[in-house]
C-alpha cells in the first residue's frame, strides 16, 4: 500500500484530500501544526471512514508539529522506514494563505512557507523519496490582462502570498534540473475553491473575518454580516461585476488524486497544471444562485473598486484536462448547495 504524507492535510483542501485518499485505498500521514485548522477536522475525517470505509479506519496517522523544525520531519520520514513502511510521496498545502495579512505581515509569510517547504524538501530528498504535488494557487499570474488564464500566462504576482508559491515553484523546478532522472513534481495552481464535503461534516472555517467572497456570502446569509459588499459594478463583463472561476473543492481534492497517480505512474517530470472549471461566473451570478438553490436572501451593496482586481479571471483546463483526465463532475448549485449545508450544520466552526 503507497503511504502518502500530506502536510496541512487538516485544513480546508487538506482534509478534503486526506478524506478522498483514503477512500481510494492509500495509507496517509497528515502533518499540521493547527495554526490555521482544527483537530476536530481529524475526528469528522475518522468519523466518516467509520462510518463509510470501515477497513480503511486504520488507514491515517496524524503528527502535529511545524515543517520549519526539520529535525521534526526527519522524525517522521525515519520512522516509517524503520517499521518498514516508507514514505511513497508527498501532497504539500502546509503554508499560510491569506493575501490580506500576507501584504501586512511579509515576513512571516516568507518564513512559514517558504522554510517549512526548503525543510520539508531537504528531508524528502534524504530519504530518496521525490514525489510531491505542490498546491500552488492562480495567484502566481497576478493581475493578468487574458480572461482566460494558461500555463504560459505571464507570472506576476502582485502580493507576498504569491510570490512565496511562485518561488517555490522555482525551488521545484531547480531541484527537478539537478536530478531530472529522479524528481516527480506537479504544480497545481487552482482558482477559486468553494463548497464542502457533500456530508456537511468537512468544510472551510476562516480564521477571523472572511476574506474570501463564499464565506462572506455565507455569513450574510446567516445574518451576522448585514450585506455582502460588491467592490465594482462597472466592470468590463455581462453584468459588470467581477467574473471567477469557481471550483468545488470535491473537485480540487480529485485534482489531488489524479496528480499524485499520475506521477506514481509515469516517468520523472515537472508540470504546471491550473485546477478550475474553465467557466466564468459573476458575483451576481453566484449571489443569485446561492440565493436560489438554498432559498434564502442575500443583501449586497455595491463598492468601490479595489486595487489589483480585475474583471475576468478564468482558468484555461485544457492541459489538465488532457493530461490528468481531469475534469470538474460539479456545478455551481453544488458548491453553493454544499457549502451552505456545511455552514448551517457548523456555523461556528467545527
Amino acid at each position: 500500500m503507497q503511504r502518502i504524507l500530506v502536510t496541512g492535510g487538516l485544513g480546508f483542501i487538506g482534509s478534503h484530500t486526506s478524506l478522498l485518499l483514503i477512500e481510494k485505498g492509500y495509507e496517509i500521514l497528515i502533518v499540521d501544526s493547527l495554526i490555521n485548522s482544527s483537530i476536530k477536522a481529524l475526528e469528522r475525517i475518522n468519523e466518516i471512514i467509520n462510518i463509510k470505509y470501515p477497513r480503511m479506519k486504520n488507514k491515517l496517522s496524524f503528527f502535529k508539529g511545524d515543517l520549519r523544525d526539520e529535525s521534526f520531519i526527519r522524525g517522521i520520514f525515519l520512522k516509517q522506514n524503520k517499521i518498514g513502511k516508507p514514505i511513497t510521496a508527498v501532497i504539500h498545502f502546509a503554508g499560510l494563505k491569506s493575501i490580506n495579512q500576507s501584504i501586512n505581515e511579509p515576513l512571516k509569510y516568507w518564513d512559514f512557507n517558504l522554510v517549512s517547504t526548503i525543510n520539508l524538501l531537504k528531508v524528502m530528498n534524504l530519504f530518496e523519496c521525490r514525489t510531491i504535488v505542490f498546491s500552488s494557487s492562480a495567484s502566481v499570474y497576478g493581475s493578468s490582462k487574458i480572461d482566460l488564464i494558461n500555463e504560459d500566462q505571464k507570472l506576476d504576482p502582485i502580493n507576498p502570498y504569491g510570490l512565496t508559491k511562485l518561488t517555490i515553484e522555482h525551488l521545484l523546478a531547480n531541484l527537478y534540473e539537478s536530478s531530472p532522472d529522479k524528481w516527480k513534481i506537479i504544480n497545481l495552481r487552482y482558482f477559486n475553491p468553494i463548497g464542502a464535503h457533500p456530508s456537511g461534516l468537512l468544510g472551510e472555517v476562516p480564521n477571523g473575518i472572511p476574506n474570501n467572497i463564499f464565506p462572506l456570502i455565507m455569513q450574510v446569509a446567516l445574518g451576522e454580516i448585514e450585506y455582502f459588499k460588491i467592490f465594482g459594478k462597472n466592470w468590463p463583463t455581462r453584468d459588470g461585476t467581477g467574473v471567477r472561476d469557481y471550483i468545488h473543492v470535491m473537485d480540487l481534492a480529485n485534482g489531488h488524486f489524479y496528480g499524485l497517480e499520475y506521477l506514481i505512474n509515469n516517468p520523472p517530470k515537472i508540470l504546471n497544471l491550473n485546477l478550475g472549471t474553465g467557466i466564468g461566473t459573476s458575483v451576481l451570478d453566484l449571489i443569485k444562485t446561492f440565493e436560489i438553490v438554498n432559498k434564502i436572501n442575500v443583501p449586497f451593496q455595491f463598492s468601490k473598486r479595489r486595487k489589483g482586481d480585475a474583471a475576468i479571471v478564468v482558468a484555461d483546463n485544457s492541459l489538465v484536462k488532457n493530461i490528468l483526465k481531469w475534469k470538474p463532475e460539479k456545478n455551481l448549485e453544488d458548491m453553493c448547495r454544499d457549502g451552505w449545508k456545511w455552514m448551517k450544520l457548523n456555523q461556528k466552526g467545527y
